[in-house]
Formats: C-alpha cells, sequence, structure tokens
C-alpha cells in the first residue's frame, strides 16, 4: 500500500512523467475528505501539498463540527478562538471545555466530532457533603476533575443535579461513575481499602433523570454483590441510567439527574462519587467494545 501510494505521488513509472496524486486538485481532494474522520484527514495530510492544502480547508472542517460549535465556543474567553481556522477550532474543542466554575466540561469526540459531558462531583448536591463524619473531598488523578467525594457512612444517600445545555440533535446516555471502596497509591501501587464499605448489597440503589421536554428514565441496581465474590468492588463503574433524545439544539435542554437510597432501616458507606456522563448513545458503545479511544 505504501509503495502504491510512493508510485502515485511521484508519477506511474516513478520517474514523475505519468499522473500522480499530486496531480489531483485539491478541491476534489476536499470533496474526499468530507468522508474521512478527523484522524483520517490528518494521516492523509503529510502526502503532499494538495492533500495538506485540503486538509486545512475550511468547508472540510465545518462538516466535522456540531452545527452550534459556537455555543461550545461561547464558554470560553473570545481571545482563545478568535481569528482561528476551522481546523483549529476543532482541535480546541476536542479538548475539554470547562463551565460552571469548571464543576462541569464538555468537549467534542475527536474521531467523530459529537458533543460529549461529564459532571463533576462538586457540581451535584450531595446530601450531608458538609458534614465529615460523613463525606470528604479526596483529590485522585483517577477523575478527569481530579476529586471525588468519599462516602464513609449515611443513612440517607442522595445524590442530586442538573444541567442546561443546547444538544446538538442526537441520542444521548446518562451515566453515574462511581467506584467501592477508598482507594490510594503505595509505593507506586494502586490499593484499595474497604473498611467503610457495607450496605449496597441490602436494598438497590435507585437512578433517575428527566428532561425538560418531558422524557424520563429510571433503574435500580444494587452497587456490592458479596454473594459473587465481591467483583463491583476497587473498580470504576459506569451506572447507567437511560436515554434521551434531543432534536435540536434549541431551546436548550435541561437535564435533572438523581441518585437515592433513603431506607434508614440500615446504613451504607464506602463509596467513591466521580461524576455523570452525558454521551452519545452509540459512540458510548463502541468506546465500551474499545473500537473508539
Amino acid at each position: 500500500m505504501g509503495a502504491t501510494l510512493s508510485g502515485l505521488e511521484y508519477g506511474t513509472n516513478g520517474s514523475g512523467m505519468g499522473p500522480g496524486l499530486g496531480d489531483i486538485p485539491e478541491s476534489c481532494v476536499a470533496c474526499v475528505f468530507l468522508y474521512l474522520t478527523p484522524p483520517e484527514i490528518c494521516n492523509l495530510a503529510r502526502l503532499n501539498r494538495a492533500f495538506r492544502g485540503a486538509a486545512s480547508s475550511d468547508s472540510v472542517w465545518e462538516r466535522k463540527l456540531p452545527p452550534n460549535y459556537q455555543d461550545l465556543l461561547d464558554l470560553l474567553p473570545p481571545e482563545r478562538y478568535q481569528n482561528l481556522s476551522k481546523k483549529d477550532i476543532f482541535a480546541l474543542l476536542s479538548h475539554p471545555v470547562p463551565f460552571d466554575h469548571g464543576n462541569k466540561e464538555v468537549w467534542l469526540d475527536k474521531v467523530t466530532g459529537r458533543v460529549c459531558m461529564a459532571i463533576s462531583a462538586r457540581g451535584m448536591a450531595i446530601t450531608g457533603i458538609e458534614d465529615r463524619r460523613y463525606w470528604n473531598w479526596v483529590s485522585t488523578e483517577e477523575s478527569r476533575f481530579h476529586i471525588v467525594a468519599y462516602l464513609q457512612q449515611i443513612w440517607w444517600f442522595e445524590v442530586d443535579g442538573v444541567v442546561k445545555f443546547p444538544f446538538p440533535a442526537d441520542i444521548y446516555t446518562l451515566s453515574f461513575r462511581l467506584h467501592l471502596g477508598r482507594f490510594s497509591k503505595r509505593l507506586g501501587r494502586r490499593v484499595c481499602t474497604f473498611e467503610h464499605t457495607h450496605g449496597w448489597d441490602i436494598k438497590p440503589v435507585r437512578l433517575d433523570f428527566s428532561t425538560s421536554d418531558g422524557q424520563v428514565a429510571s433503574s435500580q441496581c444494587c452497587l456490592d454483590d458479596t454473594e459473587h465474590g465481591n467483583h463491583k468492588r476497587g473498580c470504576w463503574i459506569d451506572y447507567k441510567v437511560g436515554e434521551f433524545i434531543v432534536s435540536d439544539s434549541e431551546p436548550a435542554t435541561e437535564v435533572r439527574f438523581s441518585m437515592k437510597q433513603i431506607d434508614c432501616t440500615h446504613s451504607k458507606g464506602g463509596l467513591c462519587v466521580d461524576s455523570v456522563f452525558i454521551i452519545p448513545t452509540d459512540l458510548k458503545k463502541q468506546k465500551r467494545r474499545g473500537v473508539l479511544k
């Protein structure tokens, strides 16, 4: 394949006398790039000048951006994006864009250009979070926000949150990212302790969300499974709440979500709450299979 492309670039016989990739008009290359992913475009840009020029075309990268990408740019200071090409805007938005005092982040998937969001535990209302007998904030590199809420013990467990954002038209999955047990590093190795972990196998936790246009979803699950080897302990797990559909970015969609276990007949503890993710549904499935990174 590499030899074939090399021959095409310099001519059919390698002498530069015949037609090659360098003879393809830049406008034609740009038309082909409309059907490729951003990583594929960037790889092909190395071939020659025409491919490089097409790979920088605003008309190509405009198609890779969501229709309302300006809403994402509005979260940034104007000097960050003024005078940038569409390619550079895509690169800028493919990195996390923080908002709401840094408690929420939105970004474009680097392969599909679709909008993803994460909401930190600091951006949620957690019952008892101000009382250190129950909750503590733990700094960690294992969270994209570098901090998680750790529950030692409580009877009334409730976490609520809300976000209002002009999501582009798509189908989204909302999930909570949780971890049973407290983790740390000792001598460079990850170590988990479960001294506070209890009560999550007695009754299920209820996960809910509702949207401003009337969509609702609910699920229940036991966060611990002591009967089958504690396989849920010591690792991050995404607990899916459900899916919602956005048909247009205007008006902005408001999503209210919650996680509760308010049966006060028993206490529960030893849980890390990291974040809530709102990700396009099929994109999340591909990531789970390892198709996208």
